[in-house]
């Protein structure tokens, strides 16, 4: 079970708004933008505008959202000082032709290439190098042009919310999670920036119900509250789109104007937000390693998910698990469910495929990634990685696939032979996991 403690936070994506020229004149409309549009350009440095990539706001673009852990409360309590962290982010692609939408959260923990400080985190480039440095990072790992960027805060959330006067969600089960703030109740209702807030923070309580991958269920409910901001703004009046824009500019910094988001507004128009928005996250398989969670890459499934993307389609191939629908049908398609799936449909033959047994993964070999490396090749050929952990030593020569009597020794030689290497060993009551089959990763394994 992941206990690890995050605060994520939402960005808002597509926001929309004409702002006064339909409620005071014309003269006044545009002095009033320009106004609006310090404030939203305020922090966006040159380093930041060089790596976006111009690209007309008629056609399919990129943007990157992002969420810090900025606000009064924490300013107020003077425990972070100027420190503030990069904990949400998501790569939209806007669609002003088909009028389509698509959110994907990339989980904070995956490990990149960062450009002039090698492998970590991906959230840890923003540490780095700020907006420009996070922009070149998921673009180059996303195999995407990203064409703008848009930064809010904890306080910027809450404000926007409150200014649509609440969204509509569907909230999947009660939460009762004092790290996220507070308690939500299950249901269709009508929430207000606090509880917006408190159910994008959480993911205490899904692991406590039992459903396992917190973080999984934690960033489809960020997406799900950001279609429903997107849902309520599109059908807002006038006037609610103008005291939106105006909370807004007190806290998201983008390169964007007031100008360009009232285009892509006005290009969306007649969108469904509950047909028209998928929603997803990259594939990744966890690894605990050195009392540490890390997320490896299923590059695999990412480059399958992110040309459908490219191409205008849903995330997967079965278009309706992408809908942003909310709650836990869309949390459940976390990682290794997201690898399967888009790979099952790029695939032209399953026969080679493991049919869903259930496969923990250890390192015995004691080199970095190793367990994750096996573990994303046995979900693209469709077994079901329960877990991915450390083995009881780093000593293990040679990798083992190890099952217990009455099991088919043949799904093992399978495993060994998709993996390269691999004795197959019936359980002698050594060996303690979940599932119907162990993969300890020795030093013999290429990757």
């Amino acid at each position: 079970m992941r206990s690890r403690k995050k605060r994520k936070k939402v960005i808002v994506g597509v926001v929309a708004a004409v702002v006064a020229l339909a409620v005071i004149g014309v003269g006044a409309a545009f002095a009033y933008m320009g106004v609006l549009n310090g404030k939203l350009s305020k922090g966006i440095d040159e380093d930041t505008q060089l790596a976006l990539t111009d690209k007309s706001l008629a056609e399919p673009f990129y943007m990157l959202l992002m969420g810090t852990d900025k606000s009064q409360e924490r300013d107020a309590s003077g425990e972070y000082g100027d420190s503030y962290r990069s904990d949400s982010t998501m790569l939209a692609r806007i669609d002003p032709v088909q009028k389509k939408v698509t959110l994907i959260s990339i989980e904070r923990d995956t490990l990149v290439n960062i450009e002039g400080y090698g492998v970590g985190k991906i959230n840890s480039a923003y540490t780095y190098g700020g907006p420009a440095l996070m922009v070149k990072t998921v673009s180059q790992f996303a195999g995407v042009p990203i064409s703008h960027y848009a930064e809010i805060n904890f306080d910027g959330f809450k404000s926007v919310v409150d200014a649509l006067g609440g969204v509509d969600v569907n909230v999947p089960i009660t939460i009762d999670d004092a790290d996220a703030g507070g308690h939500v109740d299950a249901g269709e209702q009508t929430i207000n920036g606090d509880q917006a807030l408190i159910l994008c923070r959480a993911r205490n309580a899904y692991e406590e119900a039992g459903y396992g991958g917190g973080d999984y269920y934690r960033a489809a409910n960020q997406r799900m509250v950001l279609g429903a901001i997107a849902k309520k703004l599109l059908a807002s009046d006038p006037a609610t789109m103008a005291n939106t824009v105006t909370a807004l500019c007190d806290y998201v910094t983008t390169d964007m104007s007031v100008t360009d988001i009232a285009a892509v507004a006005n290009s969306m128009r007649g969108m469904d937000p509950s047909t028209d928005i998928y929603s997803t996250m990259n594939p990744t398989t966890s690894s605990y390693e050195d009392g540490g969670w890390y997320e490896y890459s299923n590059n695999e499934a990412w480059a399958a998910m992110m040309k459908r993307i490219d191409q205008g389609l849903s995330p997967t191939p079965d278009e309706s698990a992408s809908m942003n629908n909310g709650g836990v049908t869309d949390g459940s398609i976390g990682g290794e469910a997201v690898a399967q799936a888009v790979l099952n449909g790029e695939e032209s033959s399953l026969s080679d495929y493991g049919h869903g047994e259930q496969v923990e993964v250890q390192n015995g070999s004691g080199v970095s990634g190793v367990a994750a490396t096996a573990a994303s090749t046995l979900t693209n050929k469709g077994y079901n990685v329960t877990n991915t952990l450390d083995a009881d030593s780093y000593n293990y020569g040679k990798t083992l696939v190890v099952y217990d009597k009455g099991t088919d020794e043949s799904v093992a030689k399978s495993i060994a032979k998709l993996l390269g290497c691999g004795t197959p060993t019936v359980n002698d009551g050594s060996y303690t996991y979940e599932g119907s089959y162990l993969v300890i990763v020795g030093k013999d394994y290429k990757g």
